[in-house]
């Protein structure tokens, strides 16, 4: 019994090894594991991130990865990471914060293998269930440490966030409940009236963390853009007008009973007044400094920027005053990533970045849950990033990688079938045309009516 086990493994190893379908399969778990480990871990997702690359190598169609390439949904992000690399030989930057700068866009060097991998995949759309769910137990987990906040899994952490920090944490959650809006709507006008309702209570429960645990003020913002870019795609006008009272309503209702809601909006004039009187670095008094500075620097070297990691040195050199003082605060980044991008590779580098985000938007224009998930991501990263560099910020970044990868590969895998389904049906209908007779020739008429003569 023991010999045919062994002679069996031995068998079939070989074939396992030699299968595409299971080299598929490993490449999507290494995916799940990076979507479910996101919200939670930076070390984990860069350890299945590789897993992920190994996985898609044994059976490599270099054919199709260079399609991908010359697709300017890759050629712009790839550019950007050349940016960062070229840029670096002409900034005055010491080579170790040269070197540390080009980090955050190497993510960017995933997205091609993701488009190439989910155009061959079937289980994108598990991936980013598989977030969804991380998101879920992080948002239970959220309720957990806001009740008692000894649970959190990092020391110091703040009211409600059990990891990272309430800017990530808000990201995902805005995601999260507006995406879901897909299926609601989907799950409505099929009748599955249970479906929807359970979807829209986890959806609601997104919102309603925000609202009484920890909200980010960038949510707040692109929120309500989020939802308006939703409503002009997928919602009749009368029933977007319907929304947009209730949503009106539901604002008001909020305001009135959360305090964190409550708490937020006031902190704008409050840190506004603080940083103008008294030059405290409050949140927004830093970022209206940063953004003075910023624009200073840029139009010190518009074409080309100072180069890769050249923010913290120019920061050093205008700092006035104390470290404690808002004017004296010295930052690697500005918080705002066309800002970012400018100060290092000027007009060149704007230009690759809205590239990035324009092809990006274009590639998901079509209908359908995949499309609507990658035009989500990339409108949410266009709108926060006004506030933070959410394309170089891990999480974020990630966020965006993942999921314009995921979904433009699922729309690519989409497009093909029906393609080829046009393609059959062309095909049937023209097997199915009556053939012509054959053209008769006058020579060849003649000559058989010749021989018939001779015949009689």
């Amino acid at each position: 019994m023991t010999m045919v086990a062994s002679e069996t493994a031995e068998t079939t190893w070989p074939l396992r090894w030699r299968n595409p379908a299971g080299w598929i399969m490993s490449a999507d778990i290494c995916a799940i594991l990076i979507a479910l480990s996101l919200p939670w871990s930076t070390s984990l997702v860069a350890v299945f991130a590789a897993g992920f690359l190994l996985s898609i190598v044994p059976f490599f169609d270099a054919k199709s990865f260079l399609r991908w390439l010359r697709h300017p949904v890759c050629l712009w992000p790839l550019a950007l990471f050349g940016l960062a690399v070229v840029g670096s030989f002409w900034s005055s930057a010491p080579w170790a914060e040269r070197i540390y700068a080009i980090g955050p866009s190497v993510k960017l060097l995933m997205l091609p293998p993701l488009f190439y991998h989910f155009e061959r995949s079937t289980r994108g759309m598990q991936v980013l269930i598989a977030f969804v769910v991380s998101c879920i137990l992080l948002l239970a987990m959220s309720w957990v440490v806001w009740f008692d906040p000894d649970m959190a899994l990092k020391s110091g952490a703040e009211p409600g966030v059990p990891v990272k920090n309430y800017i990530d944490q808000s990201q995902e959650f805005t995601l999260c409940a507006v995406a879901l809006g897909y299926p609601i709507v989907v799950a409505f006008r099929k009748k599955r009236i249970w479906a929807a309702l359970l979807l829209l209570s986890v959806a609601g429960a997104f919102v309603a963390t925000m609202l009484f645990v920890n909200l980010s003020r960038t949510a707040m913002v692109t929120m309500p853009i989020m939802l308006a870019v939703f409503g002009f795609l997928h919602l009749k006008w009368r029933t977007s007008i319907a929304i947009l009272v209730g949503t009106m309503l539901l604002a008001v209702l909020a305001w009135t009973i959360s305090p964190q809601l409550q708490w937020k909006v006031t902190t704008f004039k409050r840190d506004y007044d603080i940083y103008r009187e008294r030059n405290q670095p409050t949140s927004i008094g830093l970022r209206l400094v940063f953004f003075q500075k910023s624009l200073r620097f840029v139009a010190g070297a518009p074409l080309l920027g100072h180069g890769t990691g050249s923010i913290q040195g120019l920061f050093e050199a205008a700092a006035t005053g104390p470290a404690v003082l808002a004017e004296g605060q010295v930052v690697s980044n500005p918080h705002n990533q066309m800002l970012n991008v400018a100060i290092q590779w000027g007009v060149v580098g704007i230009t690759v970045l809205c590239g990035i985000w324009l092809s990006h938007f274009m590639l998901f224009r079509g209908g359908g849950p995949a499309a609507w998930i990658g035009l989500l991501v990339v409108v949410q990263n266009v709108f926060t990033s006004l506030f933070n560099s959410h394309i170089f910020d891990f999480h974020e970044g990630w966020m965006y990688v993942l999921g314009v990868g995921i979904a433009g590969g699922m729309l690519k895998r989409s497009q093909g079938r029906s393609e080829a389904r046009t393609a059959a049906g062309v095909d049937r209908l023209v097997s199915q045309l009556p053939r012509q007779p054959a053209a008769v020739n006058p020579l060849t008429l003649s000559a058989n009516s010749d021989l018939s003569a001779s015949g009689r």
